[in-house]
């Protein structure tokens, strides 16, 4: 009953959250210098075909007239219509997202693979080889950006040994996996660092608590000690850790579709940018603020699971 409490009380707090996302991406994509008309038109603008474009995309109007539209618009479930590609906002996102969310899932999947058994490794082996080891490897995944991880596994990877596509998509779930996988990979590194990091310190922390110490002195296995009393309680924190860096890990997917060539939401958010194609930019970004805010709700929830005080 408590856990029901704590999730109708998260989710009710998405409705501020997202109404404050609409002001504020309203705002911001109008604050981008120049306009869709000017970007449309490019050196053939001229003040009449200027007019002409923006009275057809309804941005000759006032600023509080255009977001009364959008607002209304969006009551009914229209986010809008593409300036440049024509196509309904909607359409674009159903037909990108899934691409965007499968790299970030698998990016996600990866990292988790990766940090928790060499977090549990390196703690168990505190300050020896394989620590030193294992700190100084993630310790490069958190000083190089995404984007340059991605080109150094395009060029010797993908390119240099040929082990896997230099970019798209893939036809087929098992074709796309094969050309996520390296994307993927380069998109788990930074964010495996994190999680190891925090794991890592986490683990030695618990493991030097006292009913740690008391469940060792019953005679408890040495793994049922591991998995039942410190990973179980290290893992409250680095729970934490995991959803409040989702929005990151979906920031370096839009960089990283670029650099792999792959159609999702990146290569058409950066598109639409310069396109100053509003309702798209607009679109988007709402979709993705409702997934980072669904991610924290199940964080939230996990969290109670790990942690039955979180739910007072």
């Amino acid at each position: 009953m408590r856990r029901g409490n704590l999730i109708t009380s998260r989710i009710l707090q998405l409705i501020p959250t997202l109404a404050l996302a609409i002001v504020v991406l309203f705002i911001l994509v109008r604050t981008l210098p120049g306009g869709p008309a000017a970007a449309a038109l490019g050196d053939r603008a001229t003040d009449a075909a200027a007019a002409r474009l923006n009275a057809a995309y309804g941005t000759d109007q006032s600023l509080i007239q255009q977001f009364g539209v959008f607002v209304s618009n969006l009551a009914h479930g229209d986010v809008g219509v593409s300036f440049a590609l024509k196509v309904p906002v909607l359409q674009l996102i159903a037909e990108r997202l899934p691409v965007t969310l499968m790299l970030s899932l698998m990016g996600a999947v990866l990292a988790v693979l990766i940090a928790g058994p060499l977090a549990l490794l390196a703690a168990l082996r505190k300050n020896r080889l394989a620590d030193i080891l294992l700190r100084g490897f993630f310790q490069v995944g958190l000083s190089l950006p995404t984007f340059y991880i991605g080109i150094i596994m395009l060029t010797f990877v993908a390119a240099g040994l040929r082990l896997f596509p230099v970019g798209g998509f893939g036809v087929g779930l098992v074709d796309n996996l094969y050309h996520l996988f390296l994307p993927a990979l380069a998109l788990s590194y930074n964010f495996a660092a994190v999680l190891f990091r925090n794991l890592r310190s986490s683990i030695i922390q618990v493991m030097s608590s006292d009913y740690v110490s008391f469940a060792t002195a019953r005679g408890l296995p040495r793994s049922v000690v591991l998995l039942h009393h410190v990973v179980r309680n290290a893992l409250i924190s680095t729970v934490t850790l995991f959803g409040l860096n989702i929005g990151t890990l979906l920031g370096g997917a839009v960089v990283t579709e670029t650099v792999f060539a792959i159609p999702g939401v990146g290569r058409l958010m950066i598109d639409s940018i310069f396109a100053r194609d509003y309702p798209v930019i607009q679109g988007m970004m709402l979709v993705l603020t409702l997934v980072v805010s669904l991610v924290f709700l199940i964080t939230d929830i996990v969290q109670s699971m790990l942690d039955p005080r979180i739910e007072n």
